[in-house]
């Protein structure tokens, strides 16, 4: 397995790239199951405390004041298949997913501004994703001493949660215009591992390894800004558009080193300050009637994710986003019909693969190379989904669900780890180093069903 390979992020695990952008520069969009319902699309509708993850000047769309509480019961599966096997694990978790609410103020004068509302929302959403990829007894690695192990199998292994408190303000001007502001606390937690184990060909023996710097720790807590404004160009039509500053987090991490030649094996801690996407988001409305309605938001990132400079593993990692992240851009539509006292309601959005094709050394499943293999999905790639979902009025109070489903299919590296002068990067057990300048690759298939519940009361 020591080979010379073409490479990206020399001293980084894989899980540090996805983790950034799948964790600290995704959006969160887990709200009320009526948002859900319509694919988080309500950019130009607006009315409830969700607005705050689209739109802040939905706020000033609401009359009437609001509260209600989401609960979530989320289901997370990854399908690893790698030389002609798969692997298959479910992570089912039940949550408070979101809490909103609006305080209306109407204004009794004979200004033009009829509504000042004040509202806040809290979302949160396990991130737990486990990926475990079947061995190959092609892959042999030879030791120092001369002893063959074949690789068993990898995880990448993360826990842990991210939640979003918004706290926002809308103005409704002459029913026509409505602006709006929002202030946004993040707040996320990590457990991350990365572990390959190789299988003895003289005892048949598992051993087990884990990659340099993991497991690692993070916890974190960011800021961010939102404006927007809706229009109406008639009373059927509205338009909105609205723009969220990058979110600025704090990152306190720890993590477990190995084969240092001062301290051995041991574990350090650092922080690291990381700018997250600025992004944009425009967005339109139909309203036919008190019946029907149909909103349309597309969002694109103007920014890349980029980590404050404190050593070469920052610079690194700003190089490898500067070359091969492409920012954001995602689509969302959702509807509502209404019947009586009844709600229907369906959604579809897409999310475009975050990177460009990259070129990559991988072992093919004969345990040869492919060398420079590009893959304009590796790590991550677009997602799609659907959702539908239903809703009953009892006029004071209501209660609302919601069904998700979301896929996506992207290749997973890993095993790749070199050790030099400079970087001491490869997998360790309490004894012995695997190095390789090459990558194993699997296919994986993301499949995430996730089912909404909400109870809400107006006043």
């Amino acid at each position: 397995m020591s080979i010379s390979a073409a490479f990206f992020a020399q001293a980084q695990d894989v899980s540090v790239i996805r983790n950034t952008v799948d964790v600290y520069s995704n959006a969160l969009n887990v709200g009320s199951a009526k948002f859900n319902a319509m694919a988080g699309s309500n950019g130009a509708l607006g009315g409830d405390a969700n607005s705050l993850l689209t739109n802040p000047a939905g706020l000033g769309v609401a009359i009437s004041g609001e509260v209600s509480g989401t609960l979530s019961i989320t289901s997370n599966k990854n399908t690893s298949s790698y030389a002609g096997s798969s692997y298959g694990y479910t992570i089912n978790k039940g949550d408070l997913g979101n809490i909103g609410a609006v305080m209306t103020f109407q204004l009794m004068t004979e200004s033009a501004w009829k509504f000042i509302n004040i509202g806040v929302n809290y979302s949160n959403q396990s991130i737990d994703n486990y990926i475990e990829t079947p061995g190959n007894a092609n892959l042999v690695y030879e030791f120092p001493d001369t002893s063959l192990s074949s690789f068993g199998r990898h995880a990448y292994d993360r826990y842990g949660y991210m939640s979003k408190t918004s706290f926002g303000v809308g103005a409704n001007y002459n029913n026509n215009l409505y602006l709006g502001a929002g202030l946004n606390f993040f707040n996320s937690s990590i457990d991350q591992s990365d572990t390959a184990i190789f299988n003895s060909l003289a005892n048949g023996s598992s051993e087990y390894f884990s990659k340099q710097n993991t497991p690692f720790y993070e916890r974190g807590n960011g800021f961010s800004a939102s404006l927007g404004v809706i229009g109406k160009l008639s009373p059927n039509f509205r338009l909105g558009a609205s723009v969220e500053t990058p979110t600025f987090w704090n990152i306190d991490r720890s993590y477990n080193f190995y084969n240092d030649p001062i301290y051995g094996d041991d574990y350090a801690v650092e922080d690291r300050k990381l700018t997250s996407p600025m992004k944009a988001t425009v967005s339109a409305a139909f309203i036919a009637s008190k019946s029907f309605a149909l909103n349309v938001d597309y969002t694109l990132g103007l920014t890349k994710p980029k980590y404050k400079v404190y050593g070469d593993a920052e610079s690194e990692l700003n190089d490898f986003f500067k070359d091969n992240y492409k920012n954001l851009s995602e689509l969302k539509i959702g509807a509502e019909y209404r019947i009586k006292q009844f709600r229907l309601r369906g959604g579809y959005a897409y999310s475009s693969s975050p990177f460009d094709a990259v070129a990559t050394d991988r072992y093919t499943n004969d345990g040869g190379i492919a060398a420079a293999y590009s893959d304009n999905k590796l790590i991550l790639n677009d997602r799609n989904a659907l959702s539908v979902g239903l809703g009953y009025d009892f006029k004071s109070f209501y209660i609302d669900a919601s069904y998700q489903n979301i896929t996506s299919k992207y290749s997973n590296p890993f095993l790749y780890g070199v050790v030099d002068n400079n970087y001491e990067a490869g997998y360790y057990s309490p004894n012995r180093l695997i190095t390789s300048d090459a990558y194993a690759v699997s296919d994986v298939k993301n499949v995430r069903n996730n089912f909404f519940i909400t109870f809400g009361w107006k006043f």
